[in-house]
């Protein structure tokens, strides 16, 4: 008996440290999206809007917030596992790439839409809730600034919570899930979108600038 409640003590121990080991390869990963890749997606946002972003810091608080949950999500959560590294989709998309639609194999033109459509709902799902979790925080931080500083004025109105989720969704759906397929530097990658992303919340009206303000603004700044 104490022979066979050694055995076990062992092999908990084991899969306990297993456990651990695997969180900390899969946290590294993470920390460095969370550097690396957010830094790079908010200097390709800062370089598309005018005067390097500085007339629109609190939408690019906003990209900040966002992005940072988005990062966590898709890293750390959507990551595959060791234990699951073999990714495996739908019965409707069974014949179609796992990974992404330009994957190598003898698959048909269809099936590489079917990777796509696919990954693009996933990614719209993912970038409403982080778009929606995240302008509720940041929006929320703003109104909190300025109710302990009734002085303070943000530059813009602030970006409508729905509306800045949807935009998110379409960026992640269609413009990440393409661009993730397509380029392999991720650095580059984060850039573009950024860049993507500031040109798609203009379109929406997500992110609107206050003529006026961002005016004046630049002409202190001159």
């Amino acid at each position: 008996m104490l022979v066979a409640l050694g055995g076990g003590m062992v092999v908990e121990m084991v899969a306990v440290e297993s456990g651990v080991v695997e969180e900390e390869t899969r946290m590294n990963p993470v920390l460095m999206e969370e550097i690396v890749g957010l830094g790079s997606c908010i200097l390709g946002d800062m370089v598309s809007r005018p005067n390097f972003g500085l007339n629109e810091l609190d939408f690019v608080f906003s990209t900040l917030v966002v992005g940072a949950i988005l990062n966590f999500v898709l890293m750390y959560i959507l990551a595959p596992t060791s234990s699951s590294s073999i990714q495996t989709l739908p019965a409707i998309f069974a014949n179609s790439p796992a990974s992404h639609m330009f994957e190598p194999g003898p698959y048909s033109l269809l099936s590489r839409l079917g990777t796509f459509v696919y990954k693009g709902a996933l990614f719209a799902a993912v970038g409403f809730a982080a778009g929606l979790v995240g302008t509720a925080i940041s929006n929320g931080l703003i109104m909190m600034r300025k109710k302990m500083d009734p002085d303070f004025e943000t530059p813009n109105k602030p970006p409508p919570t729905l509306l800045n989720a949807v935009t998110w969704a379409i960026q992640l759906g269609i413009s990440s899930n393409l661009r993730t397929s397509v380029i392999v530097l991720r650095c580059l990658n984060n850039v573009l979108g950024g860049m993507s992303f500031v040109t798609l919340a203009r379109l929406t009206g997500s992110q609107v600038v206050e003529g006026g303000k961002a005016n004046a603004a630049a002409e202190d700044g001159r």
